[in-house]
């Protein structure tokens, strides 16, 4: 190749791996947000049932942040 054939090849090769990537970045953001979405139109009441089924919380728990949750008058940090 002569004059400005191997410039503009080189070039290209960049942009054509320049717009791989930013395909793959993109593809990687709307993947992801999918689940920030669904996630924050939880309840709390849904939140905490999520957790007392993954058995982060026991039912004692549950149960009581559940009376709080419901307007009950026992506080969050009171037994």
């Amino acid at each position: 190749m002569t004059g400005w054939g191997s410039p503009v090849m080189a070039m290209g090769m960049v942009l054509l791996w320049w717009l791989v990537g930013l395909g793959v970045y993109v593809l990687v953001r709307r993947l992801h947000r999918s689940d920030g979405p669904a996630a924050a139109r939880l309840t709390p009441e849904q939140v905490l049932a999520e957790r007392f089924a993954r058995g982060d919380i026991d039912e004692t728990e549950f149960l009581r942040r559940s009376e709080v949750l419901a307007g009950g008058t026992r506080p969050v940090g009171k037994p």
